[in-house]
């Protein structure tokens, strides 16, 4: 399925709106997709290879070599449905039952796409497990969802889990992607007929279950959501509807991406899923190495990605310390202020606010193009125009640069319960620092605390456990999802994120303040890797701080000061002069009793090996303030 409306699909939204006391509570986007009524995710291989056989609809890493010089191999929508359906055939073959579970549990590749499919077209529901999962995760993963098959990637995690095989009762068979497992369940399925497979695939309608994304969650066990067939039709028709200029390529590029984020994440399963329902051109990049990645996009040369901020923050963060080793950051400087200026007069244009860049303003995008954008544009595989970004907010301040650089950025904003994206910006009508508005068939409404509540087809109707009785619905009686995130809608109904409902800080002096905006604003600087801000309870905020090892290494060198080692760093003057400053610059950012009065600089970096951070890069704010107690204490001399 296309896009076919030749316009932008943006100029045909337009959302509802409902305002209470003089403010806007209530914003809905109606659908552009009809919902789907019959069928399942299963069928796209094969719709794909009934309209276009020979159209290429990913590709897969190769050698590199005379035939292959890019490094990729296309495979048309036949191959791949050829290949889905002797996978299922095999699947089958092993005495899988209609709706039984089986997990992926490996890094973004060709084959986890592959057997998503081979396993829908089966008729069983997969569950992903982040490949980075310790044995105890994996563990109740497998045992809450009673899985009776299991791919993984490599030797360690084959090992991991064999060891648990004695806690797995359910768990019947165990295959490894990179020891041949594809091939091995491809030729148990020989003799099984074709029939039987087809026969499976037409029982599956788009109410029933296709996946348990486990949530990685901030405290307490994580929770399967439990997302239809139906779900995912509503989040990625809609999507690939509104974003007209991304999936259908409006250019005489034809729409391709690379995906490098996880597939056990609700965000890269949606794109991968809404390409191949779009028939864009997809490739997998497991490494996330900053070589490695680069490498793979130059090779690929996508013309959109999808990311989180962290990402569009390193490519910026890196660029700008390659100009200053080469002598040229004050050009840099200079050009990113011309990108940022150039970015916001183009919001403007497109709200009939302003009459847009200038002609003094587009000669001088027009040099620095030349001396700084297309090196941006370079890291991100040359052809890159769109990115999707989600998972946190990224900031007026880099949306509007990577605007001006020729890069539109489309933020979004969602949940694993809502199938990814709730909300994003539409094409040609950007709010920068929002993220957007309601996906087209989705409704966003703020309740009296401030809480963000969804509504809309893509939106799950409750977790595993509810399933099998063991829980409340996770919706109320009206449809309405409660995120725990806060928010507001601007009289136009663009949603802008504050913070998290539990996050919230509450001073001793009883001022009420989301940390999130100012923890945003310092984690894009160069030098910080990661910032938690503290409060609640206390006399005034401070913060703790984390260094991003590569720009510690540039600071270093730029300044002759030969190795540090990671306590030196922490207590270095002249370091932590430099993020005063940025700490200055955040705190201009918000009011006096927001700002931060003193922070500390921790040695070691939060990581999910610590249980410091979530497997989607969240902080588990519990674990790090009882973990830095100490630390925290000293923030408060005499308290």
């Amino acid at each position: 399925m296309r896009a076919t409306d030749p316009t932008l699909s943006a100029a045909r939204v337009e959302p509802v709106a409902k305002a209470e006391d003089g403010r806007v509570r209530e914003v809905f986007v109606p659908p552009l997709a009809p919902a789907v009524v019959r069928g399942s995710l299963a069928d796209i291989p094969f719709t794909n290879a009934l309209e276009a056989p020979e159209e290429p609809v990913l590709s897969r890493k190769t050698r590199r070599d005379g035939s292959d010089p890019s490094g990729w191999r296309e495979v048309t929508a036949r191959e791949f449905a050829d290949e889905v359906q002797a996978m299922a055939r095999g699947l089958l073959a092993h005495g899988l039952r209609p709706g039984d579970r089986i997990a992926l549990m490996a890094r973004t590749c060709y084959e986890w796409t592959l057997t998503d499919f081979a396993a829908w077209t089966a008729g069983l529901v997969t569950v992903p497990v982040y490949p980075t999962s310790s044995a105890a995760q994996a563990r109740y993963i497998l045992q809450d969802a009673a899985v009776r098959a299991c791919f993984v990637e490599d030797v360690e995690q084959a090992r991991m889990l064999s060891a648990e095989r004695g806690n797995l009762p359910r768990l019947r068979h165990l295959w490894q992607f990179d020891t041949g497992a594809v091939g091995h369940v491809v030729d148990a399925g020989r003799e099984i007929p074709d029939a039987l497979v087809n026969a499976r695939r037409a029982n599956v309608g788009p109410d029933a279950l296709a996946t348990l994304i486990y949530t990685s969650g901030t405290t307490g066990r994580p929770k399967g959501c439990a997302l239809t067939h139906g779900n995912f039709f509503a989040e990625v028709d809609n999507a690939i509807e509104l974003l007209h200029p991304v999936f259908a390529s409006l250019s005489d590029e034809p729409a391709a991406t690379l995906l490098f984020l996880p597939l056990s994440h609700v965000f890269g399963r949606m794109v991968a899923i809404g390409c191949l329902r779009a028939r864009v051109r997809l490739g997998h990049a497991p490494s996330i190495r900053t070589a490695d990645l680069l490498a793979d996009l130059a090779g690929f040369r996508p013309t959109f990605l999808l990311g989180i901020p962290y990402v569009l923050e390193k490519v910026y963060n890196t660029a700008r310390a390659t100009a200053e080793r080469m002598g040229r950051a004050a050009s840099f400087d200079r050009g990113a202020r011309i990108a940022q200026r150039y970015g916001e007069a183009v919001e403007a244009r497109e709200h009939g606010l302003g009459p847009g860049p200038g002609r003094g303003l587009r000669t001088a995008r027009g040099l620095y193009d030349l001396l700084v954008y297309r090196r941006i544009r370079a890291a991100l595989g040359g052809r890159c125009r769109h990115v999707i970004c989600g998972g946190s907010p990224l900031g007026h301040r880099l949306a509007a640069f990577y605007e001006g650089a020729g890069i539109h950025v489309y933020e979004g904003y969602g949940l694993t319960e809502t199938t990814a994206a709730a909300t994003i910006t539409p094409p040609q009508r950007p709010r920068l620092g929002t993220v957007g508005w309601p996906l087209p068939g989705t409704a966003v409404r703020i309740a009296d605390d401030g809480e963000v509540l969804l509504r809309g087809g893509q939106v799950f109707d409750g977790y595993w456990e509810a399933r099998q009785a063991r829980a409340a619905p996770a919706v109320d009686d009206g449809g309405w999802l409660p995120t725990g995130d806060l928010g507001s809608l601007d009289r136009d109904g663009y949603l802008s994120i504050t913070g998290r409902k539990k996050d919230l800080i509450i001073t001793s002096g009883g001022k009420n303040l989301a940390p999130a905006p100012v923890e945003d604003w310092l984690r894009a600087h160069p030098l910080i890797s990661q910032c938690l801000v503290i409060g609640d309870n206390r006399p005034y905020i401070t913060a703790l701080v984390t260094l991003e090892p590569d720009g510690l290494a540039h600071w270093l060198r730029m300044r002759k000061k030969g190795e540090l080692t990671p306590e030196q760093a922490a207590v270095d003057e002249d370091l932590l002069r430099n993020l005063q400053q940025a700490v200055d610059e955040a705190n201009a950012q918000v009011s006096r009793a927001e700002s931060i009065r003193r922070f500390a600089v921790l040695p070691d970096d939060f990581t999910e090996e610590r249980g410091h951070l979530t497997p989607s890069m969240k902080l588990r704010r519990a674990a790090i303030l009882r973990d830095f107690a100490a630390e925290i204490d000293d923030l408060y001399p005499g308290a």
